[in-house]
């Protein structure tokens, strides 16, 4: 069978990437998708193979465009500044994007090297920011998980509508950030 023409699978992934934003990674269907699509369930075999399939090409798509968003923010800028902008970039794409972010936080199988590189670029933005901190080795592996930490903290308790008062949050993760910096001067943390 050959494929729908003007079915693609930047097409399809548009299309999950929307369902998964604005109804949630579960309602993630091969249904819902055909239906968005305007197609049916058997078309989209032709481009994924099956469920676990989209969700993976979903996941690798997210990954994509979180590295794409955290270098596109980080370049011209060192230190503090790029920190920030790393920061800034993150919470905006899990607020455009909650359900490619919650897709992104799961790349569970070591053996899948596409998903693997992926993951491991979005690190490797982060580790080259972090870079002039004087940070390599473990310790910079112990920063990066810190700023993820506080980063994914933000952002799941701000999907969850957890921060209720008046406050800004992103002038409380800018205070955050500014306290995380500190111990990266200062080596408290390490």
């Amino acid at each position: 069978m050959s494929p729908r023409m003007g079915l693609d699978m930047n097409t399809i992934l548009l299309a999950a990437a929307e369902i998964a934003d604005n109804l949630g990674v579960e309602e993630v269907t091969l249904a819902a998708l055909a239906k968005r699509l305007n197609v049916r369930t058997p078309s989209l075999y032709n481009h994924i193979e099956g469920l676990q399939g989209l969700k993976r090409k979903l996941t690798l798509y997210g990954l994509q465009m979180l590295r794409e968003d955290l270098s596109n923010a980080a370049i011209g800028k060192s230190g503090d500044d790029a920190v920030h902008a790393l920061a800034d970039a993150y919470l905006s794409f899990a607020r455009r994007h909650p359900g490619l972010y919650t897709i992104t936080l799961n790349v569970a199988d070591h053996n899948d090297n596409e998903l693997q590189k992926a993951a491991s670029d979005v690190l490797d933005i982060v580790l080259k920011v972090l870079n002039a901190f004087n940070l390599d080795g473990d310790a910079a592996i112990h920063a990066t998980r810190g700023l993820r930490s506080v980063l994914h903290g933000f952002s799941s308790l701000e999907q969850n509508n957890s921060f209720g008062l008046s406050q800004k949050v992103d002038e409380s993760l800018h205070l955050t950030i500014n306290a995380l910096l500190a111990s990266f001067h200062n080596g408290y943390m390490f």
